[in-house]
């Protein structure tokens, strides 16, 4: 599969076992060149030697972070700036990000940031990375305000997926990550969503999971070659995800994950859109089935409206005085609405 921008393309390849020739990919892309491996402390112990002694042919070096949200931060962002000078990087060296959507996330951003912007690639190790964040060329860290607030557009030189990585995961990084599917199901794909309709739970979606993670990321790819830079029609894969995002902010980073919170965010948002007639009846009994079936939660306690309304007005979806929400016209079709920030409270206020 191959992402065709503007400026820049590049391929996404999703193979069993593709992690026992990172080299010869790796050689397809770049010569002559530094590589910094930026993993964390859960996933290098299991990838790290294993890549690092195939790229034996380059110099190469590693930084590790702590795993977990806590690390995309400007501090953690400095840490990394410091550490690509110490090693004497320059704009001709790279980055491979190794790891899930935090690190994939925080390794972008430095690339796209230090020195004016380096090359990089994404070697995504979680579901949730594999079928979103890894692709498309956001890069951000949080701030206090909120979530990935402070970052980039920069798009990879290329990502490898291998979904054999899965099976290193506990059950629930899994299961965040079908959050996003049933997104991309929901708001483009019907067939992806009759899928999940049919596979019996989540280790029958892992048993066929390079078909399920490709219909995932094609509903992404596409999205991104109409709308780059997130102004237009890229803004529908953020089904879910303006509650979702003041719930992670309002729990604290990495009480809530990520998947957790779409998949309530998606609940919520439907059923108001239904009150309001903006949906059709049976959208929000659709969704909530299925986060049943795939053991996601389908609510939020405490459900407190103005933290999350404060949360929102923070959020980088917000125009002026004027957020854009996503709802859905049936399963597998979306479209994008405009409501005055102060309307966001009766999203807030109904989704008690």
């Amino acid at each position: 599969m191959e992402i065709v921008l503007s400026e820049k393309s590049y391929e996404i390849i999703v193979k069993r076992h593709a992690l026992d020739s990172v080299d010869e990919w790796i050689a397809t892309l770049w010569q002559n060149k530094k590589i910094a491996i930026i993993s964390d402390d859960h996933v290098f112990p299991i990838y790290g030697d294993k890549i690092q002694q195939q790229l034996a042919d380059y110099e190469v070096c590693h930084y590790v972070v702590p795993a977990g949200e806590s690390s995309k931060s400007l501090t953690m962002a400095n840490n990394l700036y410091d550490f690509l000078a110490d090693q004497q990087f320059t704009r001709s060296d790279a980055i491979i990000a190794l790891g899930g959507g935090v690190v994939g996330d925080l390794a972008s951003f430095v690339a796209s940031t230090y020195m004016r912007g380096i090359a990089f690639v994404q070697i995504p190790t979680s579901l949730l990375a594999q079928v979103d964040s890894s692709i498309g060329g956001k890069t951000a860290v949080n701030s206090s305000k909120a979530k990935n607030m402070i970052g980039t557009f920069a798009q990879p030189d290329g990502v490898l997926i291998d979904p054999e990585t899965l099976n290193t995961l506990p059950e629930l990084r899994v299961r965040e990550g079908i959050a996003e599917i049933i997104k991309c199901g929901a708001i483009s794909d019907i067939s992806l969503w009759q899928d999940l309709e049919k596979l019996t739970g989540v280790q029958d979606l892992l048993a066929h999971s390079e078909r399920i993670i490709s219909k995932a990321l094609h509903v992404k790819k596409m999205a991104v070659e109409a709308d780059e830079f997130d102004n237009g029609a890229r803004l529908l894969l953020n089904f879910g995800h303006t509650i979702g995002h003041a719930i992670e902010n309002t729990a604290g980073y990495g009480k809530v994950s990520h998947g957790e919170a779409v998949a309530i965010g998606m609940i919520k948002i439907s059923q108001t859109a239904e009150k309001k007639q903006l949906s059709p009846k049976g959208i929000t009994a659709a969704i909530t089935q299925m986060n049943q079936k795939y053991q996601l939660p389908t609510d939020y306690q405490p459900w407190e409206a103005e933290k999350f309304y404060t949360a929102i007005t923070h959020d980088k979806k917000a125009r002026g005085n004027s957020l854009n929400i996503v709802v859905l016209k049936e399963i597998g079709k979306a479209y994008i609405q405009k409501i005055k920030l102060t309307e966001i409270q009766d999203f807030l206020i109904e989704g008690k």
